[in-house]
């Protein structure tokens, strides 16, 4: 159903995919960014990217169940993170690797970003998965 593809002549990423392919007909779903709040609106984690890391998936994987799909599904990610510093990205992607997502592997960008929808936000991870039959 999904086609993972890591180009031999590109230099190979640590634990992604170059591209995920997906056969025409397939159920997709485009899901809006998984943020560090909890069920009643409040943020999970002031000041600590790791653990709203760690929340921005557990709500990912709360998204994907409502769309009938799971981690396991998903073909491509964006995972934000409000840094200039590589080792807090470093830090944020460790969590991406220990998930789920790491099933695959999918396709994902880590971009460090100046600021995120709410206040305090350090971390959302937008994602695109296959809905199985």
């Amino acid at each position: 159903m999904i086609r993972r593809v890591t180009s031999p002549d590109l230099f190979r990423p640590p634990v992604y995919s170059h591209a995920s392919i997906v056969e025409a007909g397939t159920r997709l779903a485009f899901l809006a960014g998984a943020v560090p709040l909890d069920a009643e609106g409040n943020l999970v984690g002031a000041g600590d990217p790791v653990r709203q890391a760690e929340q921005v998936l557990a709500n990912l994987e709360e998204q994907l169940r409502a769309a009938g799909s799971d981690l396991a599904h998903v073909v491509v990610t964006d995972v934000y993170v409000v840094s200039t510093e590589p080792g807090v990205l470093a830090e944020v992607w460790k969590v991406v690797q220990s998930s789920g997502l790491a099933i695959g592997p999918h396709s994902s960008t880590l971009l460090g970003v100046a600021c995120l929808g709410y206040p305090g936000q350090l971390v959302e991870i937008t994602a695109t998965a296959v809905v199985p039959e």
